[in-house]
């Protein structure tokens, strides 16, 4: 680590690669051959064309994309394609949705200001501590699409296979695992990711939709929310993020080329979850896991401990040793730690130990 950098546990904006930040240091006042920053340069010129070909081109590679898929960039963050790809696609139609937790819940919540939204599956009842088995999904005839989060960010718990939905169209909010293990793009029909976790800053959202879904977009939608016409001018119909691009653009290759892909970097995130979650269950009792074993995330590491004074000094004991913002989500409580693509092991090792003397001085 970097002298005066923490181990920033946060669930987003999250860390960044630090060679990623080194390059953008280096570049920041003068993009080689640009002689100005990247934030003061045009959207339409040539260089910030090779910029947001470069971080399309790299995600193409990583997911071993084919050419019927199209990448886009758009303002929001998921947030706004909870609404988008129901203005585009539900339009007054049903679609079915996978209930598993807080982001799920939101996606639901603006899907049925478009249409009808029915819901499949909800792990509400149980507190939202698993995913659900494929065979638990009762899909509808008449559902334009599934929908689903791969990743429930605030309750820390993950799909690891895509739901069996038949010959359905599926979408997926893949912000908070987006980029951290490999997946066979061909069985979704349109993805979508909030940037701020996995491979950029915030402001941004990168949303991969296949091509044929285009024909299928209504006329006269508002501009920023039409996906064939953002596709078509290539996320440059208004002034986009120019730097979130550029930051996405130095992340992809650094997954690519630097860490050597996605069964690279999932074996990383493997090992530093497992490393984790073996504490929480030698202290069990102590430190209470959210999630079932089986649908764990690696990408949010969800507990609690004995009582929430507890809780208050083991993060800000933490925090005074360089273990930063593992505060669980103020709708839950508790404690996360947000372990993205970024997150070195070397920083799972040293909360790991925090945790170990920490049971030791208070359990």
């Amino acid at each position: 680590m970097l002298e005066g950098r923490v181990f920033n546990f946060s669930s987003g904006p999250s860390m960044l690669p630090e060679p990623v930040l080194l390059k953008a240091q280096q570049e920041l006042l003068a993009y080689p051959g640009a002689g100005a920053s990247v934030m003061e340069i045009s959207h339409r010129s040539k260089i910030f064309d090779e910029i947001i070909e470069n971080a399309k081109n790299y995600i193409k590679k990583l997911l071993n994309m084919s050419d019927n898929y199209k990448i886009i960039f758009t303002p929001g963050g998921a947030t706004m394609q909870f609404s988008m790809l129901a203005i585009n696609f539900l339009n007054g139609a049903s679609a079915d949705y996978i209930n598993t937790g807080s982001w799920a819940s939101k996606a639901m919540s603006e899907g049925k200001k478009h249409g009808t939204v029915r819901e499949i599956w909800s792990g509400k009842s149980e507190n939202y501590v698993r995913m659900p088995d494929s065979s638990e999904l009762k899909i509808s005839d008449e559902a334009k699409y599934v929908h689903f989060t791969s990743n429930e960010t605030i309750q820390g718990i993950e799909f690891f296979n895509e739901p069996d939905i038949g010959d359905k169209l599926l979408f997926c909010d893949a912000s908070s695992d987006f980029l951290s293990r490999p997946i066979d793009i061909t069985k979704y029909a349109l993805l979508y990711a909030g940037a701020q976790k996995n491979v950029g800053p915030s402001g941004i959202a990168v949303v991969i939709i296949r091509e044929d879904l285009l024909s299928l977009v209504p006329e006269k939608l508002p501009s920023l929310l039409d996906y064939r016409l953002m596709v078509e001018n290539n996320s440059l119909y208004n002034t986009p993020s120019t730097w979130s691009i550029y930051i996405v653009g130095l992340v992809v290759k650094w997954l690519y080329e630097d860490i050597g892909g996605l069964y690279k970097i999932e074996e990383l995130n493997k090992k530093k979850s497992e490393l984790l979650y073996k504490v929480i269950d030698e202290n069990n009792g102590f430190y209470i896991g959210h999630a079932q074993k089986n649908s764990r995330s690696r990408m949010n590491i969800t507990f609690r401990l004995p009582d929430e004074t507890l809780e208050k000094e083991f993060i800000s004991k933490a925090s005074a040793e360089g273990l930063t913002e593992l505060k669980g989500h103020r709708s839950v409580g508790g404690c996360r730690a947000s372990i993205y693509n970024a997150m070195p092991y070397e920083g799972c090792e040293a909360l790991a130990q925090f945790m170990k003397e920490f049971v030791r001085t208070h359990g």
